[in-house]
């Protein structure tokens, strides 16, 4: 009998181009807009896809701070979203509901 592996699914291994990224952002909002923890994840799902130390040099954050702040159980300051954002090349845009 052959035996079956399987790797753990990582989004940020999908996420190669800026309209990859773009999608997964509005599937995002869509899903879980209302979610501070869930979009603070997603920025780390593409912050992974990026390059996290690359991220930390960038924003002037630790590597192990980025990790924290952006996983599910973070909970990054407005200031820490808006660096990693910018950072990512992303714009923060509210429009009416």
């Amino acid at each position: 009998m052959v035996k079956e592996t399987f790797s753990r699914y990582d989004s940020a291994d999908y996420l190669k181009t800026e309209e990859d990224i773009a999608a997964y952002l509005d599937a995002v909002m869509e899903e879980g807009g209302d979610d501070p923890a869930f979009i603070a994840h997603a920025l780390g799902v593409i912050a992974r896809a990026r390059n996290m130390s690359q991220l930390a040099r960038d924003t002037g954050l630790t590597r192990e701070g980025l990790y924290k702040a952006l996983s599910g159980e973070g909970n990054p300051s407005f200031a820490t979203v808006l660096k990693v954002a910018r950072a990512l090349g992303l714009k923060l845009k509210l429009a009416p509901a």
